[in-house]
């Protein structure tokens, strides 16, 4: 792959690497340092003066560091890069202002956080299952919005021996699409179960909606944050006649309590795919495991670098 450099922000050095390999590529070498008043300096060490035409692909989670991000398009473009490329592994924030409005003058950081990628450099931004596909609605510049369902179906089917007799279950209304679409890719039932809440991460009441009993019940959502809805659905779910209860995310942030509600939650098993880093977690929860996407985001930077539809990855999980 002739003509592009990837360059890896500080959040996850090792999907940035698995992504390289996969491309036959070595890391871009850049030093990103923070000094004792949190000001960031990003520097690109490697020559890309003259490598017109190269793709810079910049891989960061924004939900806790955007500021080297944001940076480093700038440093890119002083270089004569034409395409200065965002590879954003997760969009995610606080979701009460993340993407719509919730009450009178709340502010929607997505267009925030869209207005700053545009305006620091990015041309085109790829991403992976954001919470709301209208996110994509906020840039001015292309957006591939990349799911992360294949490498789920193929996790379920090589890693649930029941997975015929099984049931996909939203843990909210806003996931229905997603579990539906499985569930018709497995030939199988779906549920969902509708939530009230008191307040932010606190929820008051579940009902289920549809059947598990004697099944086995398979949670899927985009994300987890404190795991408090995750937990309580499983319970629900066995109190429902499910015979086990697994829990497939793609983005696991396992904030504040969510490691000690996993473990002591009946879950088989908490999977996740590598967008954020969960080694630490891992160390601390046996449940929790996790999916490795990597190949599913180089191909992604192949395909777009070569002009070659992104679309296939839609449904396909690179060989």
């Amino acid at each position: 792959m002739p003509n592009i450099k990837i360059f890896s922000g500080s959040s996850h050095q090792d999907l940035s690497q698995k992504i390289a390999d996969r491309l036959g590529l070595e890391l871009g070498k850049v030093v990103t340092k923070k000094f004792s008043n949190q000001e960031t300096c990003v520097e690109p060490l490697d020559w890309i003066r003259f490598a017109f035409g190269a793709l810079t692909g910049v891989q960061q989670r924004t939900y806790r560091v955007l500021s080297p991000l944001v940076v480093f398009p700038p440093e890119s473009k002083s270089f004569l890069i034409r395409n200065v490329w965002k590879l954003e592994k997760v969009y995610v924030e606080k979701m009460s202002t993340l993407f719509k409005v919730g009450v009178s003058r709340a502010p929607i950081s997505a267009k925030l956080v869209a207005n700053m990628l545009s305006v620091a450099g990015a041309d085109h931004i790829i991403t992976m299952d954001l919470h709301a596909s209208q996110i994509q609605g906020f840039f001015d510049i292309p957006v591939d919005n990349l799911y992360a369902e294949p490498a789920v179906l193929k996790w379920i089917r090589e890693n649930i021996s029941e997975w015929r007799n099984c049931t996909i279950v939203s843990p909210d209304a806003g996931g229905a699409k997603r579990v539906t679409s499985i569930a018709d890719r497995l030939n199988v039932d779906f549920a969902l179960i509708h939530k009230e809440r008191k307040k932010a991460n606190e929820v008051d009441r579940m009902v289920l909606v549809g059947d598990v009993k004697d099944r086995v019940a398979i949670l899927v959502d985009d994300m987890a944050d404190t795991c408090g809805t995750i937990c309580h659905a499983a319970e629900k779910l066995l109190s429902a006649g499910a015979t086990r209860v697994y829990a497939i995310l793609t983005h696991g942030i396992f904030s504040g309590p969510a490691i000690s509600r996993i473990n002591n939650a009946c879950f088989e098993a908490v999977v996740v795919t590598n967008t954020i880093p969960q080694e630490d977690k891992m160390k601390h929860c046996s449940k929790i495991q996790v999916i490795d996407i990597s190949m599913i985001l180089a191909e992604a930077i192949r395909r777009t670098h070569n002009g070659e539809s992104v679309s296939y990855l839609f449904s396909h999980v690179p060989l």
